[in-house]
């Protein structure tokens, strides 16, 4: 547990966050995956934030991140959909024109705090290609 300080505070603050592209879209492979984990940690930068773990799924992305107490996480969260939105259009679907993005991600996130679990949540991102593959061989997803 590594804690983490600002001018005023010291804080502990990592979220388990789960967020899809609109319709749950398979679309988070090929190119767009090569680019967007570096577009997130930028973003998350932006906002004194860290990726601490994070997977993209063709479906959904995985994030434990860290957020200091100053940034509310709607705000954070909604910062770094709404511009990884532009960045995907402009710069790898080729939309240059009066286009903001607003069609790539769904409205809603999932976000839960992380405790004394965080091995636990940190493991279950990484493993995310092996889980589904599992319960694709189950059947669970036909």
């Amino acid at each position: 547990m590594e804690y983490r300080k600002l001018t005023h505070s010291t804080y502990y603050c990592n979220y388990h966050v789960v967020f899809i592209p609109k319709y749950r879209r398979k679309i988070l492979y090929g190119n767009i995956k090569q680019h967007l984990g570096a577009v997130f940690h930028n973003l998350a930068c932006q906002k004194d934030c860290k990726i601490e773990e994070g997977h993209l799924m063709p479906d959904h992305v995985h994030m434990l991140i860290s957020i200091p107490p100053k940034h509310p996480v709607s705000n954070v969260i909604g910062f770094m959909k709404g511009k990884s939105a532009i960045y995907i259009a402009r710069n790898l679907l080729n939309r240059q024109k009066n286009f903001t993005g607003q069609s790539f991600w769904a409205r809603g996130y999932f976000v839960s705090t992380v405790g004394l679990n965080e091995q636990t949540i940190r493991d279950y991102i990484k493993n995310q290609d092996k889980d589904d593959r599992d319960q694709d061989e189950l059947g669970l997803f036909k």
